[in-house]
């Protein structure tokens, strides 16, 4: 099948203005922007996913789609190997036959989850791949997996396509996010964002018969060692300014990657205490929807991006 018909998405990297960065960068001639990335399919696993929330990965998991590049820079990010933006992208380029064929292969297995992990940079990558797959007679449910760090507008594009939203709400002090991720405007773009995805799906989320989710928002927080305050801060913004019945998932699995074990703050874990902390908060404020992790969760998510499956 000829899919050249399909990559009308692809024109608008000609000037790209699809993040808050507002780079404005033709990514046909080279990756200048921040994230690095080119108009290509620069993606760096197509793989079955087990580990995401109960009802995103199910009893089968979840066709996962890892996006290279990324418009954020976390130091402590766990996926350093795909996100760096001195990484070579090169490395992680896939034909879009190749693209679909992976996918495919994936939901003929009875899986009919598709989620895109940090798409915000490759919205129109995305978009083709939806359309192809759609137009080959799946119809799986689609997640947007993404750092938070969206532009409402490219959101407003999504409407009607995406079933359900995963993003992060990493920070609500900007000191920590222009630190920790190089934004400071982190907390107002992602509350916004949120906010759009809320208007978008409600606080309710919906399941299938199989109780697999089928369409609506999951909001996750990764805990960070000594910054309890912003996780607390965090919290009371999802209950009081978002809804109290939204599914929150409270993150406990940060580890120290090498770039930051020896910083003063991120080169440990996060207590127990510290975990325990944000628990109770989230009871405090009616949060209770949604899923912890165990405290030993940080010695199962380590990815490894030089395997032919990162999670295996």
């Amino acid at each position: 099948m000829n899919y050249d018909a399909f990559t009308g998405p692809l024109e608008q990297l000609r000037d790209c203005a699809l993040c808050p960065r507002m780079c404005h960068v033709n990514r046909f001639r080279a990756g200048r922007g921040v994230c690095k990335s080119d108009a290509s399919f620069n993606i760096a696993s197509v793989c079955i996913h087990h580990g995401e929330e109960p009802p995103v990965s199910g009893s089968t998991g979840i066709c996962n789609i890892f996006f290279a590049g990324c418009n954020l820079r976390c130091i402590y990010c766990q996926n350093f190997q795909i996100s760096d933006p001195s990484a070579s992208h090169a490395a992680h380029r896939m034909a879009l036959h190749d693209v679909i064929s992976a996918i495919t292969r994936i939901l003929d297995q009875g899986i009919n989850r598709v989620g895109f992990v940090s798409p915000s940079h490759d919205i129109p990558q995305m978009q083709v791949i939806i359309n192809i797959i759609q137009s080959l007679g799946y119809h799986p449910v689609w997640v947007y997996n993404s750092n938070g760090y969206d532009k409402v507008e490219t959101l407003r594009a999504l409407e009607g396509v995406i079933d359900v939203y995963l993003p992060d709400f990493k920070y609500m002090e900007r000191e920590l996010a222009l630190n920790y991720s190089g934004v400071a405007d982190y907390p107002k773009v992602a509350m916004a964002a949120l906010k759009e995805m809320m208007r978008q799906k409600g606080a309710v989320l919906h399941l299938a018969a199989d109780d697999t989710v089928a369409s609506g928002i999951i909001v996750r927080h990764l805990v960070l060692p000594g910054h309890i305050e912003n996780s607390l801060r965090v919290v009371r913004f999802l209950a009081e300014d978002l809804s109290a019945r939204i599914h929150v998932s409270l993150m406990a699995q940060y580890y120290p990657v090498d770039r930051v074990a020896a910083h003063p703050k991120l080169g440990s874990c996060i207590t127990e205490s510290e975990y325990r902390q944000v628990i109770n908060e989230m009871e405090k404020v009616g949060l209770g929807n949604g899923w912890i992790q165990e405290f030993e969760s940080r010695d199962f998510y380590r990815p490894d991006f030089n395997k032919p499956h990162p999670f295996a």
